[in-house]
């Protein structure tokens, strides 16, 4: 397997992971050579680990505990009788020697938020909620755009004890009253308008129709970001909330498992889960997360390209309790170009540019060069995540951005908001692979017997307790959808529904969805494979494969680069790239020409949905159209099942 990166005995020895091996050989005689060492003794005795580094990591609280974990999943209880507040920690970090946040737009050049001024706003409206009735267990919803304002608004609903939820205003009226509909916010939060691309998109109409189909509403907050002239009745104005330069931050003490915020399942097949993430929980796993496997140290700059409507957002407010300064981009990735983000990495400067691996692959097939026109000598290293990244990806990372970068490719989800494996700064970084599990994540590859697998395909299963699973999903109080999400196949070990292959090096493959496999006699082929091998390919742009079990039909749907028709040379070159490159099982049943691909809102392509319009089953039980990008890509799908096979 190629090597693409090494660390330096210099840069082993500064990483924060290396610093905690030498605390716990020096304080509990615990000697480890390496990581691989060390994640199984973290997993051997998974109490003890997260025992060791709740105070290792400077974590404040009240109260004491009698058990580190208790129960089984999905019941598993963390540190009981322990009094927190998220936001508190936030807080903790506050210096006027750099900022809190620099942020950027398609509109507004780089600017600075200082600490005070995050403090001050936070204080505020914090005061504002509790001055119009919002108490400890309150829901408050935002319909924002990835500025700063949300984060303020988010921190002083945390330090309230409210629950805060949120969601990007690319996502529709139907979309958004689906998710906020389930969980009663009290106060909404949002924008008139946005930015993207260019364009600026009127969400007026959106936020009536929130105000009035949210029968639990009192309030609603809007911030007139795009100021393009709409008005909405019955709406208080965010400047007049965070004017009180007198109101003092306080935090409400909170349970370990207190809700902090609620996440949504994409929601493609059906109404999306809320899911109920706590203080305790994710402050817990953030910290450990971005302090040994980001390695993110003080007065650095850290940027994750998201938006507020996935967990990534919500991950990486928490760089501030790191002592690092957030760094949020509101707009596409792609405007006015797709170096656009390199620009802004070169100059904030960036230290941790996380993005996504679609947006990878996107500057290759555009052939960007980001280090023709940047420098990136502050640049220590890139995130990817979101779907697999393939190994032409991280070759394209160290050809043409950074040949010195650590790359680290990482998976988890909104399930536990957090990356179940990802990067570690002590270990190399090998083509195509993911580093490592995470410390404290018992991650085993198995087969439909429940038999663990080694350097071969098998569900991706974790057999015991994280902190942050879900503390539950809301409006579940007997668990059946929390049991029914993870625990069916498996029954007391949480099945997480993607492939994953375990490498002799440590290492991880993440194959594809197992939802969505394709299984051709008796051999489990990944999706990640099929477009991997089919998107290399110069006049391929975009592409989606789906097996129908019931007549082993699997056909193959691309859209080209140029709009041009497949021609009859172009279908056999994609068959015999598959073929070569894996095996003759891999070649689609058929190869059809599509306009577009379908995707989620956070960015997924809709295999199962595929797969189900084209069974026949019907269109709104196949598909929640509310939880689709681009929903009009669905219409080929739609009839492809009546006039094909």
């Amino acid at each position: 397997m190629k090597i693409l990166w090494s660390p330096s005995e210099q840069q082993i020895e500064q990483s924060n992971l290396k610093r905690f091996m030498g605390y716990l050989s020096h304080e509990y005689g615990l000697h480890f050579n390496n990581y691989q060492e060390l994640w199984q003794w973290s997993v051997k005795d998974i109490a003890k680990f997260w025992d060791i580094f709740l105070h290792y990591s400077g974590i404040q609280f009240t109260g004491q505990y009698k058990e580190v974990v208790s129960g089984k999943m999905p019941h598993a209880k963390w540190f009981e009788g322990i009094q927190l507040n998220y936001a508190e920690h936030i807080f903790s970090f506050a210096t006027d020697t750099r900022p809190a946040i620099l942020f950027q737009s398609e509109t507004s050049s780089l600017r600075a938020i200082s600490w005070a001024e995050l403090q001050q706003k936070t204080a505020s409206f914090a005061e504002y909620l509790r001055s119009i009735g919002v108490q400890k267990g309150d829901t408050v919803c935002a319909y924002l755009p990835n500025i700063p304002e949300a984060v303020i608004a988010f921190l002083a609903t945390a330090s309230i004890g409210a629950i805060w939820s949120s969601a990007s205003p690319d996502f529709g009226g139907g979309s958004v009253l689906e998710r906020f509909g389930q969980i009663a916010p009290k106060v909404l939060v949002a924008v008139n308008s946005y930015s993207y691309g260019g364009k600026i998109f009127d969400r007026s109409a959106v936020v009536a129709n929130l105000q009035e189909n949210l029968p639990s509403l009192e309030q609603t907050i809007l911030i007139d970001y795009m100021s393009i002239g709409n008005t909405l009745s019955s709406t208080i104005d965010w400047n007049t909330t965070v004017a009180n330069r007198n109101s003092v931050l306080t935090f409400e003490l909170l349970s370990f498992d207190f809700p902090l915020y609620i996440l949504y399942s994409s929601g493609t097949t059906g109404i999306p889960k809320p899911i109920v993430h706590g203080h305790g929980g994710i402050l817990l796993e953030h910290k450990k997360y971005l302090l040994f496997h980001n390695d993110v140290r003080e007065n650095e700059n850290y940027f994750w390209f998201s938006t507020t409507g996935w967990m990534m957002w919500n991950f990486s407010i928490s760089v501030l309790f790191s002592g690092a300064t957030l760094v949020l981009y509101d707009g596409s990735p792609g405007y006015p170009n797709m170096e656009t983000l390199w620009e802004l990495v070169a100059e904030a400067p960036v230290h941790h540019f996380g993005t996504s691996a679609a947006f990878i692959h996107a500057c290759m097939k555009e052939q960007v060069r980001p280090r023709v026109n940047y420098t990136f000598e502050h640049l220590r290293s890139i995130g990817s995540t979101g779907s697999p990244l393939s190994p032409e990806g991280f070759d394209w990372i160290y050809d043409q951005v950074n040949p010195e970068v650590w790359l680290a490719s990482i998976s988890g989800g909104t399930d536990v908001c957090t990356a179940f494996v990802g990067g570690n700064p002590i270990s190399p970084v090998y083509e195509g692979e993911i580093q490592c599990i995470g410390l404290g994540v018992d991650l085993q590859s198995w087969d439909e017997n429940g038999a663990p697998l080694h350097e071969e395909i098998g569900e991706m299963v974790i057999t015991q307790p994280t902190p942050s699973m879900p503390v539950f999903f809301w409006n579940d109080p007997d668990f059946e959808r929390y049991r029914a999400s993870y625990f069916e196949e498996y029954p007391n070990y949480w099945r997480h529904g993607d492939w994953v292959k375990l490498t002799s090096t440590g290492g991880l493959v993440i194959a594809g969805r197992s939802d969505a496999t394709l299984n051709r006699g008796g051999i489990r082929i990944g999706t990640a494979e099929i477009y991997r091998a089919v998107e290399a390919l110069d006049f391929v742009k975009d592409s989606l494969i789906i097996h129908l079990e019931d007549t082993d039909f699997m056909p193959l749907f691309v859209v080209t680069n140029d709009g041009n028709k497949l021609n009859d040379a172009q279908k056999q070159q994609i068959k015999k790239v598959l073929r070569d490159t894996y095996s003759p099982r891999h070649v689609p049943d058929q190869i059809i020409e599509v306009s577009e691909i379908p995707y989620t809102i956070s960015g997924k392509k809709l295999e199962l949905p595929v797969k189900k319009l084209i069974q026949g089953k019907p269109f709104e039980k196949a598909v929640n159209i509310g939880a689709v990008r681009n929903p009009e890509s669905l219409e080929f799908f739609r009839n492809f099942q009546k006039n094909s096979v």
